[in-house]
């Protein structure tokens, strides 16, 4: 009787947490992902120009200048006016940017994982997040014109920004929204009964299905890309990419360390090539 009095007191010192070291627990063997940002595809660039084609450190291109030539009445027996067509320049100059990775030798040897090989996989996600933040920073928000709209988006903004491209001569051809532009479309009756007659595109992911003909893009709110914004362009002339070194992973090993690691670099521009071509939707 005594001793099972002593028995339960010493089952009574113990903890929860110090219960739990007598429970066999598995720990998961698979490491679970981030999920993946939906990012602005290289197809909507009007060009993309690679390392052969930017033989020193920028690249120089040419523009004509809209309506720079003009036709002239001219009276019996008079002089032809004399006009030509103007020219502008646009220099582009890649700017680097890269991450260094660094790793013990023993956490090589003991890890569960390839822990370099799971951060250069990363790293390769962060360069394709920092050079969709470069299209919008750098190229979207050069937009010629702004549409700017009250708490939610609503045709008529979407139409007059589209007008403002076709008063221009250019033909939209994308919109890209944030999320909270998307939630508004899927809120307008008119987009909710174009997909209730047969069109289920707006409900597939990245590509978003078509509304006036406007490829409909959702861009991450972590890439660059603003909650409440909008933009609509002519993907043959609203911007440029100039990429001088793609994303380069070079290896090295610290030896007086006992670490190795990687260096990830990239060399890139993004400019807009006609801010006429890009209307921004602004909502609060």
């Amino acid at each position: 009787m005594t001793q099972l009095k002593h028995v339960k007191e010493f089952l009574g010192t113990w903890k929860g947490t110090e219960g739990q070291l007598l429970i066999p627990r598995k720990i998961y063997d698979t490491l679970i992902e981030e999920a993946d940002k939906f990012l602005i595809p290289r197809t909507e660039a009007a060009l993309v120009f690679g390392p052969g084609e930017i033989p020193g450190s920028s690249i120089d291109l040419d523009l004509v200048t809209p309506d720079s030539m003009n036709v002239r009445e001219v009276a019996e027996g008079a002089e032809v006016p004399l006009d030509v067509v103007e020219y502008t320049n646009l220099n582009l100059k890649p700017k680097k940017y890269g991450v260094s990775v660094r790793v013990t030798k023993e956490l090589l040897e003991d890890a569960k994982w390839n822990i370099l090989d799971h951060n250069v996989r990363a790293a390769g996600k962060r360069f394709a997040e920092n050079e969709n933040s470069l299209i919008v920073s750098d190229a979207l928000d050069s937009a010629g014109n702004t549409v700017s709209g009250g708490a939610a988006i609503t045709i008529a903004n979407l139409t007059r920004a589209m007008q403002y491209l076709e008063d221009s001569d250019y033909t939209p051809t994308t919109l890209f929204v944030g999320m909270e532009v998307l939630n508004d479309l899927r809120n307008i009756d008119t987009f909710v009964l174009y997909q209730n007659i047969g069109n289920t595109d707006m409900l597939d992911a990245g590509f978003l299905g078509t509304i006036y003909g406007l490829q409909v893009i959702r861009v991450s709110t972590n890439a660059g890309m603003t909650n409440t914004s909008a933009y609509v362009t002519d993907k043959a002339h609203a911007y440029i990419i100039a990429e001088k070194r793609p994303v380069t992973v070079e290896g090295f090993d610290l030896q007086t360390h006992d670490m190795s690691g990687v260096v990830v670099t990239q060399r890139i521009k993004v400019d807009d090539l006609r801010s006429s071509a890009i209307a921004k939707i602004t909502t609060s």
